[in-house]
């Protein structure tokens, strides 16, 4: 087991009105890393929040801009630690958890993911559509990614510092986790998943997720991000529908010209002919945003290695 007594540790808590539970979620984490340093950055909370998380003796700060993401990117830019523990504010991820996912990061592990989804996820969670949602998350990406993940979308997670100061957090939202999720495979980051137990939110406690518009954005993060990492493929896939309906379309017209000596369907050949050069178009941008893409990765292996150089400097 990795020796952690000189580590600094982070428990980073995002939360927007979660009074009904919060307190309690800081007594479990003091108690699971005693040495931690619990942050809970309230996000316009309307309720006593922050109040109670400062009673119990969390390092509470505000975040003015709406949403997950944004929070999460304050909490990366502000909090210098050794390894960061990630959790939601509505006790649904199990605390004594978190000393193992620790141990994980301190083996060298970049990312740890919570994987709800192998344990007790679609015992407790009520949402039929959210079990749904997450299939089709993990199974698009998985298959896009060549990868293995099981859950893709949880909000416990342990990071190293690393990871932290080099992921740029783009999404706003809940979908900041699939965007995590993405940028770690494309880049080939070590992740390691450990199941741990999940239970549903504690009566009176209510989700802020909205299904229909927060699946909308984390499949439109899906979306961007394959465009972003995977343009040959996107790109280029684009590229031979258009040019395989265009050669047949110019097939047939090429038929009825063999047939009359005659060219009786001019905008057809010419309609044809422009897919097939917008599909040669669509396949060159996929080469050349593919190139870019690599050095894209490049560049982010470079950077990867200068902060760790400096963190090792530093101690």
């Amino acid at each position: 087991m990795p020796d952690n007594s000189n580590v600094s540790v982070a428990v980073l808590l995002p939360c927007y009105n979660e009074e009904v539970t919060i307190g309690k979620v800081v007594r479990d984490f003091k108690a699971a890393l005693s040495n931690a340093d619990i942050y809970v950055y309230d996000n316009n909370s309307t309720d006593h929040t922050a109040e109670i998380a400062t009673s119990e003796g969390a390092i509470v700060r505000k975040e003015p801009r709406q949403g997950k993401g944004n929070v999460i990117r304050a909490m990366f830019e502000d909090i210098d630690a050794d390894v960061y523990v990630m959790a939601d504010g509505d006790d649904t991820y199990p605390a004594d958890a978190a000393p193992a996912m620790v141990d994980k990061v301190l083996e060298g592990y970049d990312m740890v993911i919570g994987d709800r989804l192998s344990s007790t996820y679609f015992q407790e969670n009520k949402r039929p559509f959210h079990n749904f949602g997450n299939r089709l998350v993990c199974g698009s990406i998985n298959g896009l990614f060549h990868a293995n993940v099981t859950d893709i979308m949880t909000g416990y997670r342990a990071f190293s510092f690393t990871f932290v100061k080099t992921y740029p957090v783009l999404s706003h939202g809940f979908e900041v986790e699939t965007e995590m999720t993405i940028h770690s495979l494309n880049n080939n980051l070590r992740l390691f998943e450990m199941p741990i137990q999940y239970r549903d939110r504690p009566e009176g406690s209510v989700s802020k997720l909205d299904t229909v518009g927060d699946g909308i954005k984390v499949m439109s993060t899906i979306f961007r991000m394959i465009r972003e990492y995977k343009p040959l493929p996107f790109f280029g896939g684009l590229g031979a529908v258009l040019g395989i309906i265009g050669i047949v379309l110019c097939g047939s017209v090429t038929v009825d010209f063999w047939h009359t000596g005659m060219v009786a369907r001019f905008p057809t050949l010419i309609g044809a002919v422009m897919l097939v050069i917008a599909g040669l178009l669509l396949f060159v941008a996929g080469i050349i945003l593919d190139v870019m893409a690599k050095n894209d990765r490049k560049a982010f292996i470079i950077d990867a290695n200068q902060f760790a150089m400096l963190k090792r400097n530093a101690k």
